[in-house]
């Protein structure tokens, strides 16, 4: 059974810097903060003061992720290319999801004889050694952990880009009996998945990149200034556990609600083995003669409103914070929306989703060009260079553009003499309109049913 380690155990990461022979540069606050991101995300942050019943984090990627791509396409022309295309498609809610949890993600492709596959790594699985001025990776370690046959595998991958752009990767892998540590060094052919793996391969070309494609979230560091990317929602994790709290409280006023007993405080203290005798939360205590005291039992009122109130305050103002559409968490009655849906709703949430849509239609098309190099090295069948032109996508009628707006614009433009209408329709049904042939063509395909017509 194979799988990526959910959340990097800080505890022994000086046994992976040691193993790695390097110093991770990101810093103890960006540490704290990227390993909160994931433990709120994946509910690990176990806590009797807090209920993450609403899994906030995991609302705001899911809505996000589904808005984005609920429209989505990519194209090209090149049967080398749509295979890539179609490939790394198949990952790319993946990939989004992980980016939006820990600010950055890693997609790396694998070329296989029949093309490529791509393997997502999440933040918290990566150690930055090192980055250029404009704040990308270039010199990084990835963990891959694996169980088999009862012990624990760990795999090492260091990639490095030298200043001349040759990259050089180096595997190594660990066996453990038990999970706590990265144990000894085995042979890569230990296991069937690492039997082709080098020790260490430098690329004979110059890659000038880590031979992988990084997702960042495009904000501003707002945990320690760095060139480090941050979650979505980072800078809402203070109102996400302060929601967390107002749950627990509300629980528990509800779970006292029946009943509050009042006894004598001395039945409130430790006994010698330091076992509190009542739980503080349901019992009150009085100082006064226990014998005067007796047991009373009241029901207080239940401040069920202010609790409420409290809550909706705090989604709305996570949906400030993050720059979701008002009432995507806050009201209840908000349904799931498509980029077309929500097109009519300007503000943050249109520019937060064009953001993220720029970002993963940027990271194809390095991923197009990476692969092409790529296959052509490993002398993948049908493959050959590729350019970041071989790729169309299509985002639909919604949030980079309103389909039906342009459309409109375009009219105007034909009406007003600033366009011919052979380019509005030949935008209108995909045809080319580059060529005098490729406007003769739309002129006979459509021109004599619309003529002396308005448009």
């Amino acid at each position: 059974m194979s799988m990526l380690s959910a959340v990097l155990n800080r505890n022994i990461a000086y046994n992976y810097e040691d193993a790695f022979g390097a110093k991770d540069c990101t810093s103890r606050a960006m540490t704290e903060a990227i390993a909160d991101w994931f433990g709120l995300y994946y509910n690990q942050n176990k806590s009797e003061k807090e209920d993450p019943c609403q899994r906030i984090p995991y609302v705001v990627v899911n809505k996000l992720t589904k808005t984005m791509f609920g429209e989505y396409s990519a194209a090209s022309d090149d049967e080398f290319a749509q295979t890539v295309l179609d490939a790394v498609g198949e990952k790319r809610k993946n990939a989004m999801q992980m980016a939006l949890i820990g600010g950055e993600c890693i997609v790396k492709p694998v070329p296989t004889r029949g093309g490529f596959l791509f393997v997502t790594i999440p933040r918290n699985n990566i150690l930055v050694f090192g980055r250029d001025a404009n704040g990308e990776m270039t010199d990084i370690g990835t963990i891959e952990k694996t169980t088999s046959g009862g012990a624990y595998y760990t795999l090492l991958e260091r990639r490095t880009v030298d200043a001349n752009g040759y990259l050089t990767i180096q595997n190594t892998l660990y066996k453990s009996m038990t999970g706590g540590n990265i144990g000894m060094p085995v042979s890569l052919n230990t296991l069937s998945q690492y039997a082709e793996l080098q020790p260490v391969y430098r690329y004979r070309e110059p890659m000038h990149s880590l031979g992988a494609v990084m997702l960042k979230v495009p904000l501003a560091n707002c945990v320690d200034g760095s060139n480090d990317g941050i979650s979505v929602y980072a800078a809402a994790v203070g109102l996400i556990h302060n929601i967390n709290i107002n749950e627990a409280q509300i629980n528990g006023e509800f779970s006292r609600g029946e009943s509050r007993i009042i006894t004598s405080a001395d039945m409130l203290k430790r006994d010698e083995n330091g076992t509190r005798l009542l739980r503080d939360h349901l019992f009150t205590g009085l100082d006064d003669d226990p014998e005067s005291i007796g047991i009373t039992i009241f029901s207080p009122d239940l401040r069920e409103q202010s609790f409420l109130s409290r809550k909706q305050e705090y989604l709305r103002n996570v949906e400030s914070v993050i720059g979701l559409k008002r009432g995507l968490l806050s009201e209840v009655e908000a349904e799931e929306r498509t980029a077309t849906e929500i097109t009519s709703s300007a503000g943050d949430y249109n520019l937060t989703i064009i953001d993220l849509q720029e970002m993963w239609e940027t990271a194809v098309k390095k991923t197009l060009v990476l692969c092409g190099k790529l296959g052509r090295m490993y002398k993948i069948p049908g493959a050959h260079d590729l350019s970041e032109d071989d790729v169309s996508i299509d985002w639909g009628n919604g949030i980079l553009y309103d389909e039906d707006k342009t459309w409109e614009d375009y009219k105007n433009m034909v009406a007003s003499g600033m366009l011919k209408p052979e380019i509005a329709l030949a935008w209108r049904f995909n045809m080319p309109a580059e060529t005098p042939a490729d406007l003769e063509a739309v002129r006979k395909r459509y021109m004599p049913d619309i003529e002396g017509a308005e448009m």
